[in-house]
């Protein structure tokens, strides 16, 4: 509280006189409040008494965690026969050590640059293609007034996702044939009918092309969830400022889902060397392997029906660890420019 003290008495003790000034000086301490902070450490329960209390909610982690030990972690072991000459009959960790012989052979083998290049250009159009046609697609939806309109647009974009690749692959070659769809169209038009996939300079353009029309929907959802996130309050101020559409997506749409984007592309990145080994191995056949052949096809072939186990396994753990580095690249990135990264 404020003190008052009063002014030290005159030289002389005669009270004052009438009509003088007595002057009160007030000196105000600063007032320094204390805030006690509890600075006991909250009660942590240790995992027994979590378990403990919660162990019927644990016991749904069981399944997952058994499926990934036995069919992500425990076949991790068999990648020793990359360095190790694997005979069927032998032992299942092979019989002697051979060393980086298989790396060697496969990247000395004439065809290693033909599937490399092959799933590097398949990959890359992919990336390019396929993962901006989600947010291209949720915000046009996010600008649709009409619901009922909005749902059948969304409905009619997600059923793909849903079918097998061995519908879709189906689909595609019955369409592309010589008597399929495209061609008679082609026909219509008074052109002569294409063999799409006897020519491998089509077969790209045919993957993609599917590749987008069989995901851009399933990808719309999570563009669609990250946008009810932002603020509706950001796009009243920027309309009061003046802010057209194009803006207030530039400025505020992008930046809201941009967490979500950079985590999509890290996740991408990743399975870039993948390339959708299924409906490759279904819409490829030997007149189309100059541009169709990729590593896993590749790998297929040689380490499956080739019965090259040992070959077989370099060849994916090559693989994997290519995909390993993109992974962890596109995650340092992602982290110092934007902020934004996985782990």
């Amino acid at each position: 509280m404020p003190e008052i003290v009063e002014a030290p008495p005159s030289l002389s003790d005669s009270p004052p006189q009438p009509g003088s000034e007595t002057r009160v000086i007030t000196t105000a301490r600063p007032q320094r409040r204390l805030f006690r902070r509890d600075r006991t450490p909250r009660a942590r329960q240790s995992w027994r008494r979590a378990l403990a209390r919660d162990w019927r909610l644990y016991t749904f982690l069981i399944v997952p965690i058994l499926f990934l030990l036995v069919f992500r972690y425990v076949p991790m072991l068999g990648n020793v026969i990359a360095f190790r000459r694997f005979r069927p009959g032998g032992s299942i960790f092979g019989d002697e050590w051979v060393g980086f012989y298989y790396f060697e052979a496969f990247i000395s083998n004439q065809q290693f640059w033909t599937v490399f290049w092959n799933t590097v250009i398949l990959g890359a159009f992919t990336l390019l293609i396929c993962f901006p046609l989600p947010i291209v697609l949720a915000l046009m939806l996010n600008e649709l007034r009409s619901s009922r309109f909005k749902r059948i647009v969304q409905t009619v974009s997600y059923l793909p996702h849903f079918m097998s690749i061995v519908i879709v692959a189906g689909l595609v070659l019955q369409l592309t044939s010589l008597n399929g769809t495209i061609n008679q169209l082609v026909e219509a038009f008074g052109a002569d009918p294409v063999p799409f996939m006897q020519r491998p300079e089509w077969f790209r353009t045919i993957y993609v092309s599917s590749e987008a029309w069989q995901t851009v929907g399933w990808g719309t959802i999570l563009y669609l969830a990250a946008l009810t996130t932002i603020d509706d309050q950001l796009y009243e101020a920027a309309r009061i400022d003046g802010a057209n559409r194009w803006q207030q997506t530039w400025h505020i749409t992008l930046p809201g889902i941009r967490p979500t984007m950079m985590v999509l592309l890290i996740l991408n990145i990743g399975s870039f060397m993948s390339v959708g080994f299924e409906k490759v191995l279904l819409l490829q056949n030997p007149l189309i392997y100059s541009t169709a052949d990729v590593i896993s096809t590749y790998l297929y072939r040689v380490g499956i029906q080739s019965a090259q186990f040992s070959y077989g396994t370099a060849i994916g753990l090559f693989e994997a660890l290519i995909g390993l580095v993109l992974v962890l690249g596109a995650n340092f990135i992602s982290r110092r420019l934007v902020g934004t990264s996985l782990w």
